[in-house]
């Protein structure tokens, strides 16, 4: 068993030092490293995961918090340092979720993928 988590440990090593981790450490530690933009970061975070919170609970989420995020969002996207750390969030994503994928793969060849 532990094979595999030698390999585990073996891949967060290649994710730390993959160019996608690279660039969403440098875009962070900038964004970070900027009061303002870091504030402004902070602050999309932050409204991000409350929205996120109250859809898995099942609460309604009002049309002035909608506007809200919306706004926020088209804040956030101006700043280009900020852009650009979105932009590598998802580029870094995509990558996780392409490693999720080909982990998964012997189960889904034992039970068979599941149904969407």
């Amino acid at each position: 068993m532990s094979n595999l988590y030698d390999s585990a440990y073996d891949l967060e090593k290649a994710i730390r030092e993959s160019n996608e981790y690279k660039d969403l450490k440098s875009l962070f530690d900038q964004v970070n490293g900027d009061p303002s933009a870091k504030g402004m970061f902070e602050n999309f975070r932050n409204l991000q995961m409350n929205l996120q919170q109250k859809q898995m609970t099942g609460q309604e989420i009002m049309p002035e918090e909608v506007e809200q995020a919306q706004k926020t969002v088209a804040l956030v996207q101006q700043h280009p340092t900020i852009s650009k750390l979105m932009e590598a969030e998802q580029r870094m994503s995509m990558a996780i979720a392409d490693l999720n994928k080909i982990i998964m793969k012997p189960l889904e060849d034992l039970y068979g993928a599941p149904q969407q």
